[in-house]
């Protein structure tokens, strides 16, 4: 891989890092340095354009000063280098650490949703002249045609077969448990609920989004954000919900509650700095509040796909479903007042 990168030195070491649950990692040591080496594996978006797009993106964003880590160039100019099928990118490797909403203060919460702000203005103007089909589509991360919120009869139909995975698990655990407990209760929800699902939208507003910003996607050194890592899930969507999904990971508490006070100020900022008014906001805190009521992305990984890795969010997860529902309205006010 190195001899494609005539400028990055004779390889010393290669860790692979642990964090990334789609593509594989490693920081490499040369003697000019230390690398970040992306092994590209996500089916969605492995293909070679897709990860050319996001290079693109982010060499552009840069130059507005958003802050990035651009792939390192190979020997002939290309950002992607392709071994036996398999496509990989170099980067430069950027100190610094995760953090969550609970080690944000207020003021940082404010910053962190003018970040996402200036990302989705910067996208708009970087990647204005490539809406082509595919983009429109909404590439690998979302389609625009595809706003149609979850039908909670499908959502039923799928309680009822992790209900009986959980029941059959052949060594039940306090997970195998708790999975119960919280399916048999957001069933209940979904009954309770069912005729607040939302209408058909007018195509909301979209645009270009990062599709995947939470606290391992973004490095800080200090007080300050130093780099926004992983553009895979680089797509057009509406960027409202792109902004009310990125607060209730970052600002989720272990109980199941998000942190409101942190939470308003956040979307504050980033009503400011992407232009989004309040009903923008409303409509989008509404679609991720039903797409949460009906989602069990890490039960099916668990239990379909024998994956035990999303594990450790699901306590935190499947209670901010509950307790969003019961703090409707404030949640609501917490994103557009």
């Amino acid at each position: 891989m190195l001899r494609r990168y005539p400028h990055a030195g004779e390889p010393l070491t290669c860790t692979p890092l642990s964090q990334g649950l789609l593509n594989h990692g490693y920081r490499v040591s040369t003697t000019r340095g230390s690398y970040f080496l992306k092994h590209h594996l996500d089916d969605a978006t492995r293909d070679r354009a897709t990860i050319v797009r996001q290079h693109r993106a982010t060499r552009r964003l840069q130059s507005l000063g958003v802050p990035v880590a651009p792939p390192i160039e190979a020997g002939d100019g290309e950002t992607v280098t392709e071994i036996a099928g398999r496509c990989y990118a170099l980067h430069p490797w950027v100190d610094g650490l995760h953090r969550g909403g609970a080690q944000l203060t207020l003021a940082q919460s404010m910053r962190l949703g003018t970040l996402l702000g200036a990302v989705h203005t910067g996208l708009e103007q970087v990647m204005g002249g490539e809406r082509g089909a595919d983009a429109a589509a909404g590439g690998a991360g979302g389609s625009p045609a595809g706003y149609a919120s979850p039908e909670a009869a499908d959502t039923f139909a799928l309680i009822g077969d992790l209900l009986a995975a959980a029941r059959g698990s052949g060594t039940r655990d306090s997970f195998d448990e708790l999975a119960e407990h919280r399916l048999r209760e957001r069933r209940v929800l979904l009954e309770r609920h069912a005729d607040r699902r939302p209408p058909a939208p007018g195509i909301p507003a979209t645009g270009w989004v990062h599709g995947d910003f939470h606290p391992l996607n973004v490095l800080y050194r200090g007080a300050d954000p130093v780099a926004i890592l992983d553009w895979d899930r680089l797509a057009v969507q509406p960027r409202a919900e792109e902004a009310v999904r990125a607060a209730a990971i970052f600002f989720v508490q272990p109980a199941g509650a998000l942190d409101l006070a942190k939470v308003r100020v956040y979307a504050r900022a980033y009503r400011r700095a992407a232009g989004a008014d309040a009903s923008e906001l409303a409509a989008a805190v509404h679609r991720v509040w039903w797409e949460r009521l009906n989602d069990f992305w890490i039960l099916r990984w668990r239990y379909c796909l024998n994956d035990r890795r999303a594990d450790p969010q699901f306590p935190a997860v499947s209670a901010l479903a509950v307790w969003w529902t019961r703090e409707y309205e404030a949640v609501r006010a917490a994103f557009t007042e």
